[in-house]
């Protein structure tokens, strides 16, 4: 007599392996609004370390803290270069004698990497986001669709800066000084907008710590 599997009994073995299947393998769906905001925890990590080994203060210089490491998001206009209308940002550091608060290309972070690449989106009259030296994720509207950045508690720009122990700075406006200048003393909040979705990168206070 001949051994076989009942109907029931294959059944029973196709719903297991489906069951299994569903929750063995992974999502392969995207999440960009989520992945963006997992690279700029990341890249305000790297700008808090930037600052920490890369020491501006000087006891001698009165405005030494316009020279501290910060990550600013802008856009340029549609029809401008920089940034091609999208939201972008850029890691810098403002240490020319006229801190006016925008990054040039000499001030920029290299990309840890790619030794060829500027920690930069765009947003910079000398870099554009199409430029060689740019790195290209960095501009989250064309790699992410992220619409706009807003913030709260981080001051009237959407910028953030760290001293050279780490603590967050915020960015009150272009040109830093010393009556503006402030540790932060609540939670910064950066909103990334992608349609009607959003998602929240928090900064604490004092210790700068990151997360969303």
């Amino acid at each position: 007599m001949k051994k076989a599997f009942t109907l029931i009994e294959i059944i029973f073995v196709l719903v297991i392996i489906g069951i299994l299947a569903a929750v063995l393998i992974p999502r392969t769906e995207r999440d960009p609004l989520r992945e963006a905001a997992i690279q700029i925890v990341s890249d305000i990590r790297y700008t808090q370390h930037l600052a920490m080994v890369d020491d501006k203060y000087d006891s001698a210089d009165s405005n030494w803290y316009r020279n501290r490491w910060q990550l600013l998001f802008g856009k340029s206009s549609v029809n401008a270069k920089n940034t091609g209308g999208k939201y972008a940002y850029t890691i810098f550091s403002d240490y020319k004698s006229t801190s006016q608060g925008t990054p040039d290309p000499d001030e920029m972070a290299v990309n840890p990497l790619d030794k060829t690449k500027l920690l930069s989106g765009g947003f910079s009259s000398g870099l554009d986001w199409e430029d060689e030296r740019a790195t290209k994720k960095l501009n989250i509207g064309y790699s992410y669709d992220i619409d706009s950045v807003t913030n709260s508690g981080c001051g009237r720009a959407n910028r953030i800066a760290f001293d050279n122990i780490g603590r967050p700075f915020q960015g009150n406006d272009k040109n830093w000084n010393s009556s503006t200048e402030s540790v932060l003393k609540e939670k910064c909040t950066f909103t990334l907008h992608k349609g009607s979705e959003i998602i929240n990168i928090y900064i604490e206070p004092e210790s700068g710590y990151v997360h969303l």
